[in-house]
């Protein structure tokens, strides 16, 4: 493609392509290949004039390489793409000034050209929508701020002043555009995080071999193999086995459903119990994306109770504004003063500032890496009181590693090794990809010898090699529940060789095989982070692990955490939630496992991390798309500080307003004029609240803006 160099410095380049030389969507395209390029910091196209701007690091002739890569792209071979979250938030920010601008532009400039009749006009059809609206809500029999608003422009009417009635009809359109735009640009920031992100998948041949196999190089009409805690990655059709799907995030249905030959699944659904394969059917999974944003959006269920209680205290104050100008009416006879106070309402204020501080706190967590589901968790996670972690991967290190393997005849120490990784490669917990990593590691080459695994949430796979039974997984499981003996010696070697560990227990036949001892270390920060949740107002911070006594006990002895709980089981994490919920505390749930699942649906507020299962992250009202457990830490704060901007906002409407209906009885201001300070304000709040609400410091600590 041939190019002209437009400005190049300071690791900023700008090429001009040309008019028209590449689409919208090829530009896209363009935008995500150059994007590719280590050192390439940000990429910006222009499909009207074929513009390129590429911010990058200088050094390592990496200029070079992206003149010859735009060099050698093709108009006919340029690859279409959709528009990156940054992109579309770029896009929206555009459209909202050049909005913006247009309202500005026809109400200062163009209005005052026009003839009287047509501008009398024009704002005739501007209000017969307010009007329209307003009776729409009298008819459902209800007095709420649309008929506020429809009443206040009649009544400039009724006084034949419309340049008052079309000043607070462009001021509600600023408003109006003001809550569009905050609410689109947050549905924008969503989609990223929202997003199906599977890199591979088991793709089922004809011979019914499984081969791991790259996302992109799936077709249609191939059959994948997806097991109990996978998230299933594409739209599809169930041609073997049978599993309980939990679908809330396309039905809002907590509960999961069996699903077994013939059944439809979707992609963005997890497999909770059983195993499936899958044919697929399509491979978009933007269905699943709508679908989440839209329950967030629009779910009442999902809104913060501070907001739906604005709502309803919006509504409820409208009736009062009517009472009170007709009182005025009736004492003075004086129309003008009457007019002035229905010019004045406090519920649209109320109304609009307390959504839009809501959406932007929610935004501004999307921006840090941090998905909330619905602004009633940001409500939640400012009052909580108590705190409960998983271990692993949670409080210890994302990444675990193996420590020690013992093996007891007639196995040897890489038979134990192999096995165990043979049969855990195909399960997503930390614990079970440290096998994996040790075994690759020492090229222990672990072939498929075993027939289907089933993954028991309780700490197990059950599956068999050689046609003898395999267990693996913790002593609670092996030796309790599946009744494999551990004999003395076998114990004693047990508590010599491992102590302090985590453990994985391999039986086959019935009989112990061997002892993986998993070296899960607290996270560096972790003692920091704790102690800065202490500081931040949790009174109990409780870790709940199905690990052994011993191994709890040290993890929280070096991150300072007094209270513990260990060998629970999932159920009863979950009842343990409930009985501190029943208590009167409120409870945050952090966890990332398959076996974590149960109580995060019983928290009040439920957190995943970034490394946790498909299941987990599909549960969690919290999702942290990050490693970084300082993100408890923000939420908090970023929590309290919206209930505090809140409360301030309250504080404001009601002290300006009050006063603007002072001086408008008192005859010092005109209904113009309290109505144009009135709409200003509301803008000013809602404008005000849009603000972020911290910003980090280089030590990390956090500040109010």
């Amino acid at each position: 493609m041939k190019y002209q160099i437009v400005y190049d410095n300071w690791g900023r380049l700008r090429l001009r392509c040309g008019q028209y030389a590449f689409s919208k969507k090829q530009g896209y395209g363009i935008e995500s290949l150059l994007s590719a390029e280590k050192g390439v910091l940000q990429v910006r196209t222009s499909w009207v004039n074929g513009g390129i701007l590429i911010q990058y690091e200088e050094g390592a002739g990496l200029r070079e390489r992206i003149l010859k890569t735009v060099a050698q792209l093709k108009r006919n071979e340029l690859q279409e793409a959709e528009a990156s979250s940054e992109t579309k938030l770029r896009e929206i920010d555009e459209e909202f000034k050049r909005n913006l601008a247009k309202m500005l532009i026809k109400r200062f400039v163009i209005r005052p050209l026009l003839p009287g009749p047509v501008r009398l006009a024009i704002t005739v059809c501007k209000a017969l929508g307010y009007w329209k609206r307003a009776g729409e809500s009298l008819a459902r029999g209800k007095l709420n701020v649309e008929v506020l608003d429809g009443a206040s422009i009649a009544a400039a009417f009724i006084q034949r002043d419309t340049n008052t009635a079309g000043s607070i009809m462009f001021l509600l359109s600023v408003s109006d555009l003001l809550e569009d735009y905050t609410h689109r640009r947050m549905r924008s920031a969503l989609s990223q995080s929202l997003a199906v992100n599977v890199d591979t998948v088991w793709l089922c041949d004809r011979d019914g071999n499984e081969v791991s196999c790259p996302m992109e190089k799936i077709a249609i009409g191939d059959r994948i193999r997806v097991r109990a805690g996978s998230l299933i990655p594409l739209d599809g059709t169930v041609t073997e086995g049978e599993a309980m799907v939990n679908e809330s995030s396309m039905t809002g249905e907590p509960l999961p459903v069996l699903r077994r030959k013939g059944a439809t699944v979707y992609a963005g659904t997890v497999v909770e119990e059983g195993s499936i394969v899958v044919a697929v059917r399509a491979l978009a999974s933007d269905t699943r994306i709508n679908k989440i944003i839209d329950m967030i959006d629009q779910s009442e269920t999902m809104k913060a109770g501070v907001q739906s209680r604005a709502e309803k205290l919006a509504d409820s104050i409208v009736p009062f504004s009517f009472l009170g100008a007709s009182l005025v009416f009736a004492f003075t006879r004086n129309l003008t003063k009457a007019l002035s106070v229905l010019m004045v309402d406090y519920s649209c204020a109320i109304k609009l500032c307390t959504p839009i501080s809501v959406i932007s706190a929610m935004r501004e967590a999307s921006n840090r890496k941090i998905l909330v589901k619905g602004g009633k968790y940001l409500e939640a996670f400012a009052k909580a009181d108590t705190i409960v972690f998983d271990k692993t991967g949670t409080l210890t290190e994302a990444c675990p590693h193996v420590s020690k393997v013992y093996a007891f005849e007639p196995y040897t120490r890489e038979e134990v090794l192999r096995l165990s990784a043979c049969i855990e490669e195909h399960f997503p917990h930390s614990m079970a990809k440290a096998v994996v990593r040790q075994a690759q590691k020492e090229k222990l080459r672990h072939e498929e010898e075993h027939s289907e695994v089933e993954y028991v949430v309780a700490h197990g796979v059950v599956t068999a090699i050689n046609g003898k039974r395999a267990l693996i997984g913790s002593r609670h499981f092996v030796a309790e529940d599946e009744h494999i003996p551990i004999s003395p010696k076998q114990q004693e070697v047990i508590d010599q060789e491992f102590n302090g560990c985590s453990l994985l227990y391999l039986a086959v036949g019935g009989a112990l095989a061997g002892i993986i001892g998993i070296d899960d270390p607290p996270r560096e920060d972790a003692p920091k982070i704790v102690q800065a949740l202490k500081e931040c107002g949790f009174e109990n911070l409780i870790m709940m692990t199905g690990d052994s006594e011993s191994a709890a006990r040290e993890v929280c002895g070096k991150v300072g955490i007094n209270r513990w709980f260990s060998q629970v089981l999932p159920e009863e994490k979950a009842f343990m939630i409930e009985k501190l919920k029943a208590e009167g505390h409120t409870v945050i749930m952090v966890g990332d496992g398959v076996n974590d699942s149960p109580a995060l649906a019983a928290a009040d507020v439920s957190v995943a991390v970034k490394d946790g299962s498909d299941i987990a992250r599909e549960v969690a009202d919290v999702t942290f798309l990050t490693s970084d457990l300082y993100n408890l830490v923000i939420m908090r704060e970023l929590s309290r500080r919206l209930f505090l901007r809140i409360e301030r906002n309250y504080r404001f409407i009601l002290t300006f307003n009050t006063g603007l209906l002072i001086f408008g009885l008192a005859g010092i201001l005109a209904p113009a004029a309290t109505a144009f300070l009135h709409n200003l304000s509301t803008m000013g709040v809602s404008a005000l609240s849009m603000r972020p609400f911290l910003e980090e410091r280089k030590t990390g600590e956090i500040q109010e803006k």
